[in-house]
């Protein structure tokens, strides 16, 4: 199981804790519930309806992260995270609802009526799961003695192979490979990059890129932000989450 893997599972894993840790909360609040329905039944309600929109969720974060990094706009993230989800989960709340409470489908025409809660439960879970993760920044680590090359060299085009790897950049679909002897596209997703670049020392410094820490020449810094001088005097940005994370791990 590659490390990429790992931390996704660990995501997946701490963003269902979070859900049904909310939804105990929920139930013991009595939160959004006429009368007093018994205790047993309210954790029967909440906590799996929880836990399905920490699933829901979990999928519409890794589709949002393909084109807005939560690292960098956290709000925007969130509030658009909490769009994707609400729509489809205020659906299933009001069917739940009515046949967990009153064991039948409410009508139709009630079902605006759970947009709003729906999306206040969704907006607040979201920004708590974009902010607990905003501080990781996902490095790749040497390969011990002995071990075999990270995979991703196999990748590298005939006329690089043999290459040092500099730096990856993300190009809509594409990956551009900067190496010590040119660069040069290959097909493929960043996400999936990273996970074979374990055995080469670096990280993902920004939503685009993965820079090897060898590599680093010299950093500069305009307009808050961090940007790395490579080998080669190749320019790459440093996204402010990282630069932190980047700078107590002894990169500058």
């Amino acid at each position: 199981m590659t490390p990429q893997t790992v931390q996704t599972l660990k995501e997946l894993a701490r963003g269902l804790l979070l859900a049904a840790t909310a939804g105990a909360f929920l139930a013991l609040s009595n939160a959004f519930t006429q009368g007093q329905p018994p205790l047993t039944l309210r954790l029967a309600y909440w906590i799996p309806l929880m836990i399905t929109g920490g699933l829901w969720g979990h999928f519409c974060s890794l589709l949002a992260c393909r084109w807005i990094d939560p690292a960098e706009r956290p709000w925007l993230a969130s509030a658009v995270m909490s769009a994707m989800i609400a729509l489809p989960m205020t659906v299933v709340v009001w069917a739940v609802t009515g046949l967990v409470y009153d064991g039948r489908v409410y009508p139709l025409s009630w079902l605006p009526a759970f947009l709003l809660p729906v999306t206040i439960i969704c907006a607040a879970m979201c920004v708590l799961n974009v902010f607990l993760a905003r501080g990781r920044t996902i490095q790749t680590h040497a390969a011990a003695p002995g071990a075999a090359p990270a995979r991703f060299l196999d990748r590298l085009p005939p006329r690089l192979r043999g290459a040092r790897l500099i730096a990856v950049q993300a190009e809509d679909h594409y990956l551009r490979l900067h190496t010590d002897r040119g660069s040069d596209l290959i097909l493929m997703r960043l996400s999936d990059a990273v996970a074979e670049l374990e055995g080469l020392e670096g990280a993902q410094v920004h939503r685009s890129w993965w820079a090897a820490k060898g590599a680093v020449r010299d950093v500069s810094r305009g307009d808050g932000r961090a940007v790395l001088t490579l080998e080669g005097d190749l320019k790459v940005p440093v996204s402010r989450v990282h630069a932190r994370r980047l700078r107590a791990e002894g990169w500058w």
